[in-house]
């Protein structure tokens, strides 16, 4: 199919997932399981030439000067290929949510009425930098028996492409149609604007990438979109947290990954506790080359720490750079994060079981945690097998994206003759 005429081209690709998209949905449930397990093995088998077409990839980033987060979003290794398979079988694994009946009851006519669980259709997702997004979606659509248009960023284009000729390999040797996942094969981006206009062959939008460009799916879409904007996560450590457990948490929340949208953006301190453990931090940070902004109390701590600015509390960095606030207690970290927060993922360390009570009950983010790092705010850590993103949206879907996000219901009702009176 010529790629230069790209209305045309994402026509024909909207067309096939469609079509695609209707076998899928009554594909059973082995047929499935048996597509995600050729790709798993088709990847582990490819591993080598996956990591080559990665480094030209990564070779044309550098070349263009992509930031650091971008890159490390980018890169490939032998263990994330391996963890890319390992998600496919944990998919394999769940159980089919398809076809699912739920909530059946009888009613005082005699029918029953229920709820199935059903395909959302054809999803569109865009994506940036993260190569392994193209196994993680291709199965989680496929289980969900969706039909999937992927469009990665150019940046990844050989990656994305050595990774789409596996999947289409586990859907041909399942005896699926291999349309169900297409990976779209130009770096125009005029692909994108139709592909979030196509209302007719595409259900929802995904958008996973930089905040400018959910931005603008978000403005521009004809779809529906399930999306976060902004990763600005937070851990605050109470005046009754083991010191040791909280050390552990909040050095790993920031610096086990920077580029990630559930690192550590903001650190909240309760001011009883601040004089004795800022500093421990400050020097596990500094020496991992962490920037740290501070409001007046910490700065005070911490003298050689930069002054925060306002907007600093907004900023979701992806890049070791951390934003530090002492409060007064829980009610003022709540607060802040009520004001500052993207409703991401928020974790509080403590051992007071009523102040984590209180957390996890007022703080309204996706997910939130009580004594662990933020960054198990992922699908494939929550046992999703994978996750085609993370959603702050309240409707639909919320935190990261699994089966049941990618599947709605439909009443379902069950009669043996009756009629309404």
């Amino acid at each position: 199919m010529d790629t230069t005429d790209i209305k045309s081209y994402m026509h024909f690709v909207g067309q096939e997932a469609r079509a695609a998209s209707r076998l899928v949905a009554k594909a059973d449930t082995a047929a499935k399981n048996q597509a995600l397990t050729a790709m798993a093995n088709a990847i582990r088998r490819d591993e080598s030439s996956l990591l080559a077409a990665n480094a030209k990839d990564l070779e044309n980033a550098r070349a263009k000067g992509l930031d650091a987060s971008m890159i490390d979003r980018l890169a490939l290794s032998a263990k994330s290929v391996a963890t890319m398979a390992e998600g496919l079988m944990q998919i394999a694994a769940l159980a089919d949510p398809v076809g699912e009946i739920s909530e059946l009851n009888y009613r005082p006519s005699g029918i029953q009425v229920g709820k199935m669980r059903v395909p959302l259709g054809v999803i569109g997702i865009i994506y940036e930098a993260r190569p392994n997004v193209t196994a993680d979606a291709a199965g989680l659509c496929l289980k969900s028996g969706n039909a999937a248009i992927l469009r990665g960023g150019s940046e990844a284009i050989n990656s994305n492409q050595a990774i789409a000729a596996c999947v289409k390999e586990g859907l041909r040797l399942a005896g699926l149609p291999e349309t169900a996942v297409q990976v779209i094969e130009t770096i125009d981006r005029a692909a994108v604007g139709e592909l979030i206009a196509m209302k007719d062959f595409v259900d929802v939008i995904v958008p996973r990438g930089g905040k400018g460009l959910i931005e603008r799916i978000t403005k521009d879409a004809r779809i529906p979109v399930i999306k976060h904007l902004d990763g600005v996560c937070h851990v605050y450590i109470d005046n009754e947290a083991d010191f040791d457990k909280a050390v552990r948490i909040v050095d790993n929340a920031k610096t086990q990954r920077y580029g990630t949208c559930n690192t550590m953006e903001t650190l909240l301190i309760h001011e009883a506790i601040a004089p004795r453990i800022l500093p421990v931090l400050s020097k596990i940070y500094l020496d991992k080359g962490v920037e740290l902004r501070g409001d007046e109390t910490a700065c005070s701590i911490i003298p050689h720490m930069k002054a925060a600015t306002e907007q600093d509390w907004y900023e979701e960095y992806l890049a070791p750079i951390l934003s530090i606030r002492i409060v007064d207690g829980l009610d003022q970290a709540i607060d802040h994060i009520t004001k500052y927060g993207s409703q991401h993922t928020d974790a509080i360390v403590t051992e007071n079981y009523a102040r984590a009570r209180r957390f996890l009950r007022e703080v309204d983010s996706s997910s939130v945690m009580v004594n662990t790092t933020p960054r198990f705010a992922d699908g494939f850590e929550y046992g999703l097998g994978a996750e085609i993103g993370i959603s702050t949206d309240k409707i639909h879907a919320r935190g990261p994206v699994g089966l049941e996000g990618l599947t709605s219901q439909k009443y379902i009702v069950l009669g043996d003759g009756q009629i309404r009176q």
